[in-house]
C-alpha cells in the first residue's frame, strides 16, 4: 500500500483493533482520526486535546485499547492528564500521537515533544516513515500493554503527511475485550497513593530501559568505522541519502534510552554525529552519559532537516544557508464574512486580542488588524488583562476576537474571567461562528450538530452558554458591512460586557452543509 504516516497510523490501530479514538484537530495530525473512522473506527473530536485524552484514559482503565491524537502544542493543554496518568498506569493500550511541527508550517511555535516523555516519564516512539508508522503504532499498543504505562508515538510533520510504502500485518491476533477491575489505590492519585504510584513508574523506566537494550526497534547498520550516526524519526531518512556509505545507529524506542548499546555504538566510530531534528535532546543525553559525539550547530536547530541540511552538519558547514523561495502569503477567501469584521476592526482603530484559527489571517495586509495571539482561547484572557490596565481611553478600544471551535476549546474560562472579574470599562468579544473547524481541513465541532463522521448531534448553543453565564448583551449577527460596524461601534462605547456572534457557513463548506 502507499500511504502516508497518518494514514498509517489510523490503518495500524484499526487493525490492532483500537475500540475507541479520541483528540481534536490539529495540523499535522488531523488525519488519523478521520481515516481511523473511515476504516470502521469508533472515533470522536473532543472539545480540546485535555478532553479527549480524559476520554481515552478513561477508556483505558476499562480494558480498551485507545489512541488519542493531536498536534505538538495539543499536548500543552493535555499535559495535566499525561503527567498523572504515568503515575496510575493504564490496563488496556493508550497511545498517544504527538504530531510535532519542526518549521512551523501551521503553528505558533516548533516545541520538540521529545521533552514530554523525559519530564512525564513515559515511553517514546519515534517512526521515521509510513512503514514505521505502522509497526511502531503496534509496537506502541505492544508495549503500552506489557508496562501499563501511556506511550508517545511522535511523528513530524514530514512522516505525517509523506506517502510510502507498506506491508500491513495479517492475523493479528485480537484485542481483549474491555472489562473494569476496581484499582482504588492505583488510580485514584491523592498524596497516599500517589507516592508509592511514582516509586512504580521509575521502576517500570528502569526495567523498560533495560529491555529497551535488546529491542528491535533499535537497529544498527554497518558502514564506515570512521564515521558514526546517531539518528532517529524522520532524520535517518535523511543520513541515509545524505551519508549512505557511514555506520548508523537508528532508534526507534527514544525514551527510556537505550544506552548501552548507543555507548557500544560510539565507541567504534572514530567520529561520532548525532542528527536529530529540533533540539539537540539525543546530544544533551548522550552526552551527559559521558559520551564523545557531535551534535548540529546552533543554525540547524530552526526548521526541518533535509539532505543538504544533513551534508552541511556533517561537513561543520556554518556558512549562511540559502534562503528558501518566498512563496504567496496566505489570505482570507474572498467573499470569507470575516474581512467585514477585521474591515470593522482596522477602521475603528481597535486593540484586537486574537486567537488561532482562519480569522488569525487578519494580521496580515490588507487588514493588519490584530495585535496578538499567543495559544488557543488566549483572546479572552488577553483582552481582559489589557481592560483592566490600560487608561481608559484606550481600554474602550480592546476587543477579543475568537472562532467558534477555539472559543469551545479554550475561551470559555476566559469568559468565565470576564464576567466574574468584570473591567470597570465592560469588555467585547466577538465570535466568528463559521459552523465548522475551518483551518485544519472543516472538521466537525460541538457547535455544528454533527459529530466527526458527519452524522447528527446535538448543537450547542454558543449564545445560549453566554447569556448562562451572566453576559449582558449577546447578539447575534451576519456580518455584512452595512450592519456590522455600527453594532461593534455601539458595543464598545456600551460599557457592558458584550458578546458578537458573527455567524454565516464557510464559503468552503456551505454548499455540502
Amino acid at each position: 500500500m502507499l500511504i502516508s504516516g497518518n494514514e498509517a497510523v489510523a490503518l495500524a490501530a484499526f487493525d490492532a483493533g483500537v475500540a475507541l479514538g479520541a483528540g481534536y484537530p490539529g495540523t499535522p495530525s488531523t488525519e488519523i482520526l478521520e481515516v481511523f473512522s473511515g476504516l470502521g473506527g469508533r472515533a470522536q473530536w473532543s472539545p480540546n486535546e485535555k478532553a479527549a485524552m480524559e476520554v481515552t484514559l478513561g477508556a483505558s482503565f476499562g480494558g480498551a485499547r485507545t489512541l488519542t491524537t493531536m498536534k505538538h502544542v495539543g499536548v500543552n493543554v493535555a499535559a495535566d492528564v499525561l503527567f498523572t496518568a504515568a503515575y496510575t498506569g493504564v490496563t488496556g493500550a493508550m497511545v498517544i500521537v504527538t504530531a510535532d511541527d519542526p518549521g512551523m508550517a501551521s503553528s505558533q511555535n516548533e516545541q520538540d515533544n521529545r521533552r514530554y516523555a523525559v519530564a512525564a516519564g513515559v515511553p517514546m516512539l519515534e517512526p521515521s516513515d509510513s512503514q514505521d508508522a505502522y509497526d511502531m503504532t503496534l509496537a506502541a499498543i505492544e508495549i503500552s500493554e506489557q508496562w501499563r504505562l501511556p506511550v508517545l508515538l511522535r511523528v513530524t510533520t514530514r512522516v505525517c503527511h509523506t506517502k510510502t510504502v507498506i506491508r500491513p500485518r495479517n492475523n493479528l491476533p485480537p484485542a481483549p475485550a474491555p472489562h473494569f477491575v476496581r484499582d482504588i489505590r492505583g488510580r485514584v492519585m491523592i498524596p497516599m497513593h500517589a507516592r508509592p504510584a511514582h516509586r512504580r513508574l521509575r521502576e517500570k523506566l528502569l526495567k523498560l530501559a533495560a529491555w529497551n537494550e535488546t529491542s528491535s526497534l533499535n537497529f544498527s547498520i554497518d558502514g564506515d568505522p570512521g564515521l558514526g550516526i546517531v539518528t532517529s524519526g524522520v532524520s535517518y531518512m535523511h543520513v541515509r541519502e545524505a551519508a549512505p556509505r557511514a555506520s548508523i545507529l537508528k532508534l526507534g524506542l527514544t525514551h527510556p534510552l537505550p544506552m548501552e548499546k548507543i555507548r557500544s555504538f560510539v565507541s567504534r566510530a572514530g567520529r561520532c554525529v548525532v542528527i536529530e531534528e529540533g533540539d539537540p535532546c539525543l546530544t544533551d543525553a548522550l552526552r551527559a552519559a559521558g559520551m564523545k559525539v557531535e551534535g548540529k550547530a546552533e543554525m540547524y536547530r530552526f526548521g526541518e532537516l533535509n539532505v543538504e541540511r544533513v551534508r552541511r552538519i556533517l561537513a561543520v558547514d556554518v556558512s549562511p544557508e540559502t534562503a528558501p523561495p518566498s512563496g504567496k502569503a496566505p489570505q482570507l477567501c474572498e467573499g470569507c464574512p470575516y474581512r467585514v469584521v477585521f474591515d470593522a476592526f482596522k477602521e475603528l482603530d481597535c486593540i484586537v486580542s486574537g486567537d488561532i484559527g482562519c480569522y488569525t489571517l487578519g494580521v496580515l495586509p490588507p487588514f493588519e488588524a490584530m495585535d496578538m495571539m499567543v495559544d488557543m482561547g488566549a483572546a479572552m484572557g488577553m483582552g481582559l488583562g489589557l481592560r483592566h490596565t490600560l487608561p481608559e481611553e484606550e481600554s474602550r478600544r480592546v476587543v477579543s476576537v475568537i472562532g467558534d471551535s477555539t472559543f469551545i476549546h479554550g475561551g470559555l474560562p476566559g469568559l468565565v474571567d470576564m464576567v466574574y472579574n468584570r473591567p470597570k470599562t465592560g469588555h467585547v468579544v466577538v465570535i466568528l461562528d463559521n459552523e465548522t473547524t475551518a483551518m485544519t481541513g472543516h472538521q466537525e465541532h460541538p457547535g455544528t450538530g454533527r459529530t466527526l463522521n458527519h452524522e447528527p448531534a446535538v448543537r450547542l448553543s454558543l449564545e445560549n452558554i453566554c447569556r448562562a453565564m451572566g453576559v449582558d448583551e449577546v447578539k447575534v449577527t451576519d456580518p455584512r458591512r452595512e450592519t456590522f460596524t455600527p453594532l461593534l461601534r455601539a458595543s464598545l462605547a456600551s460599557g457592558k460586557l458584550v458578546v458578537i456572534i458573527a455567524r454565516r457557513p464557510c464559503l468552503l463548506i456551505a454548499r455540502k452543509k
